[in-house]
């Protein structure tokens, strides 16, 4: 488990051998492979993704009391296995792992997320849609219609902090708007997120980068708590 002290988790999660690891099951990618590296995977992987889960339990039920935040494959962390029944890639095993805090749904890739993800190149986190249906947006736009200096004081500091960079698709043809350019790339995504995105480094490897990750996701409270009020509306549009 992580230990607190201070401020800080007391010890790193991720290493070398994490990043190793998901370049050969990349490489190596069978059966016989896994077996014998089941030991890396659950002590540089998987145990690493269930304590950063731990660690960030309290200030993500902070954020929506209805979060998942069990430590579990399934729950908030994803499987390595690949689902290759519709898939041309037969892969057995996926070269990238990930956390997620979401409400549980059915459809939970329509509402927005946390989100950490590990590569073998590189590593990100932050918030936002999967996919979110246009009446969701439709409903944002309403609402920043509505109060466009309330929108900006919310995304004002998200932006001016520079931790996070707004990415998703925008309408190739945009859509009539009068606010300011901040306000404006917001109003023409079709759907969005929020991330902070780095080649793997030495933060990576740092034992500060929990606790880096939950005061940056603490600080997207108050847009996530506004994208939640446009997600009841959204989803009650017909």
């Amino acid at each position: 488990m992580v230990e607190k002290s201070g401020s800080k988790t007391n010890r790193r999660l991720f290493s070398v051998e994490t990043i190793r690891f998901l370049r050969e099951v990349h490489t190596q990618n069978s059966r016989e492979w896994f077996e014998r590296n089941r030991d890396v995977y659950q002590s540089h992987l998987l145990g690493p993704m269930q304590e950063m889960v731990i660690y960030l339990n309290e200030a993500m039920l902070d954020i929506d009391p209805r979060f998942e935040t069990r430590p579990q494959v399934n729950r908030t962390i994803s499987k390595i296995y690949r689902d290759t029944r519709f898939s041309r890639d037969k892969s057995l095993f996926k070269r990238a792992a990930w956390l997620v805090f979401k409400r549980p749904s059915p459809d939970w890739t329509r509402h927005p997320a946390f989100f950490f993800e590990i590569t073998p190149d590189f590593y990100r986190y932050g918030m936002g849609y999967y996919q979110a249906v246009r009446a969701t947006m439709d409903a944002l736009r309403r609402r920043i219609d509505d109060n466009p200096s309330g929108f900006d004081r919310i995304i004002k500091p998200i932006m001016k902090s520079g931790w996070f960079t707004l990415e998703g698709d925008s309408f190739k043809r945009p859509l009539p708007c009068t606010h300011g350019p901040q306000i404006a790339q917001w109003y023409q995504k079709k759907s969005f997120y929020l991330t902070h995105h780095r080649s793997v480094d030495k933060d990576l490897f740092s034992p500060r980068l929990a606790e880096t990750v939950k005061k940056r996701f603490k600080a997207l409270k108050p847009l996530y708590q506004l994208l939640m009020i446009e997600e009841t509306q959204g989803n009650a549009s017909p």
